[in-house]
This record gives structure tokens, C-alpha cells and sequence, in this order.
């Protein structure tokens, strides 16, 4: 019989750390078959996601991206996840899309902060005043209770509203809010970078979130080169987003210097307090799968 699992009551069951737990065992089993197609009209884009890992079954994701839509106070995101069983191939559950989404874009960048951030991390920037900067206080909350939170958007008034919903802070000085930050995470639609690695203090983290197309980046060469940079999965990342497509194609940076995804959870690591680390929140089916499977097994109580 196939579930269906809805927003609000598959939310109530979940938590942050444990689904960043359910990430790190999903990384454990053998390496996801992973395929992803593209289509474009614009800036519009329809994304088709598919992944496979033995053990966890078969997860197919469709989503819509349509920029425009928030001009209209609409979604700009929209899709269906369904989630197949590993023996049979019997549909196991049909999730709702927002959530799957919410709780794996934000708990991915979670993870990276969990294993790359400083520990004693307490000034975190959110950029970007959108869904995903919603969810990114919520994620980042659940590991640094005692953090001190502010919000900067291209738009001001955005930022203003976002900090009066969630009673943070916020600022129209993005250098100054990036220099004085312990972790900044990003999460725009920017074509161009909106983060200056002269900004990075030593010790920063900085999450990349925001960028998914090939013509889309957050940060600066300068950013990159200062840093020792990570991904979630080379293979959905590096010769795919823009964020490392672009400086890797112009010389700035080499492949050899994406230090480790996930699957190499023992490079993982920042090497000391001072440095600068960069993670590049990229997505991917296998992220989704591992994600649904983590709603189904809360749902059921299993988990």
C-alpha cells in the first residue's frame, strides 16, 4: 500500500540532527546511482532526478524552477517525489515535494557545517531572505542553539521582514556582516557573485547554497582560492554548477583542489581553526532518496 505523506504532519516527526545521521549512514552504503536531466526555457528549468542505492530503494524527483513566479507570490518551486521499494520496485510512498526539498537543501548544508564548521561558531549570516533562508535558521539552530543570527538581502526590505518574523537580526552592509561572521550561508538566485573572499575572516565557513545552473555562482575566485573547498558529491557538482564550472574552466582553481565530498567522510575535515573552508551545497537524487527514506522511516516509526 502506498503512503502518502503531507507537509505539515511529515514535519512534526522530523528533526535536524537526525536526519543529518541519516545523510552520514546513506554515505556509508555503496556510492547512489545518480541521473539527472535538464531542460530549459529562459531562466526557467525543469529538473529530473533520479537515484538509486542498494538498501534504500529507488527515489524519482521532478521539479519545476520558475524565477518568475515570486514576482506573482507564487512558488517558485513545484514538483512530485515519489519513493520506490528496493526489492520490489512497488511504490513505497509519495511525499509531498516542499518537504522532501526543505529538509534536504537544508540539511545538507547542515551536514557540511556539522563536520566543516568551528565548533565554537556563533555570528552565522544568512544571505538571501527567501524559503531557503527560512529553513537555514531553523537547520542551523537545531546545531548551534546559542548562535547569533543575521539576515542580509539584495532587497532591504525583505531582510527586515524575515528578522522581525524570526527575531534575528539584520543589516544592508554585506562586507561588514560577512567579515564579522563565523559562518555565512548563501542561498540566492545570483548569476554573479555576491560574496568577496577579501570578506573571509580566518576560520569562516562558508555555505554555498544558491547556485544550481551552469551560468549561476555565489562567490568569488578569490573566495575559492582562499579556502579549501568541498562538495557534497563530486559528481553532481563539479562539472555541473557554475560555482565551480567557471572558475575550474578559467584556471582560478583545479579540480584537484576540491578537497572531498561525502562519501570521503574521513577528509571531511577543516585542518585547523584558522582556515577558511568553502562547502558547495550542490543537491542531487541521492540526497532526496536519502532524505524520503528518512521521512518514510519517522513516519512509520521506524527511525
Amino acid at each position: 500500500m502506498t503512503t502518502f505523506i503531507p507537509f505539515a504532519e511529515g514535519e512534526a516527526r522530523l528533526d535536524w540532527i537526525g536526519l543529518t545521521d541519516a545523510l552520514l549512514a546513506g554515505h556509508r552504503r555503496p556510492k547512489a546511482e545518480i541521473t539527472d536531466s535538464l531542460l530549459y526555457r529562459g531562466a526557467d528549468t525543469l529538473l529530473n532526478r533520479s537515484a538509486w542505492i542498494d538498501g534504500l530503494g529507488v527515489a524519482v524527483k521532478a521539479a519545476t524552477i520558475f524565477p518568475g513566479n515570486a514576482a506573482q507570490g507564487a512558488p517558485v518551486v513545484n514538483g512530485a517525489v515519489n519513493l520506490f521499494d528496493d526489492a520490489t520496485g512497488a511504490l513505497d510512498a509519495v511525499l509531498d515535494f516542499h518537504l522532501v526539498t526543505k529538509w534536504k537543501t537544508a540539511a545538507d548544508s547542515l551536514l557540511g557545517a556539522r563536520l566543516l564548521a568551528r565548533p565554537d561558531s556563533r555570528a552565522i549570516l544568512i544571505v538571501g531572505a527567501g524559503t531557503v533562508g527560512h529553513s537555514l535558521h531553523a537547520a542551523y539552530s537545531a546545531l548551534f542553539p546559542a548562535a547569533e543570527f543575521t539576515v542580509w538581502n539584495r532587497t532591504a526590505d525583505k531582510a527586515r521582514v524575515m528578522a522581525g518574523e524570526l527575531g534575528i537580526g539584520w543589516t544592508d552592509d554585506l562586507p561588514g556582516a560577512v567579515a564579522g561572521s563565523d559562518i555565512v550561508t548563501c542561498a540566492t538566485m545570483s548569476s554573479e557573485p555576491v560574496i568577496r573572499g577579501d570578506w573571509l575572516r580566518p576560520g569562516t565557513h562558508l555555505d554555498l547554497i544558491g547556485a544550481y545552473r551552469p551560468d549561476m555562482r555565489e562567490a568569488d575566485d578569490t573566495a575559492l582560492r582562499r579556502a579549501r573547498v568541498f562538495v557534497d558529491s563530486r559528481d553532481t557538482t563539479i562539472h555541473h554548477i557554475g560555482e565551480l564550472m567557471t572558475p575550474i574552466a578559467s584556471g582560478a582553481i583545479t579540480e584537484a583542489d576540491i578537497v572531498a565530498d561525502y562519501y570521503q567522510p574521513d577528509a571531511m575535515r577543516r585542518q585547523s581553526a584558522e582556515e577558511i573552508t568553502v562547502f558547495k551545497n550542490g543537491g542531487g537524487a541521492h540526497l532526496d532518496l536519502m532524505t524520503s527514506r528518512y521521512i518514510l522511516d519517522r513516519w512509520t516509526g521506524g527511525a
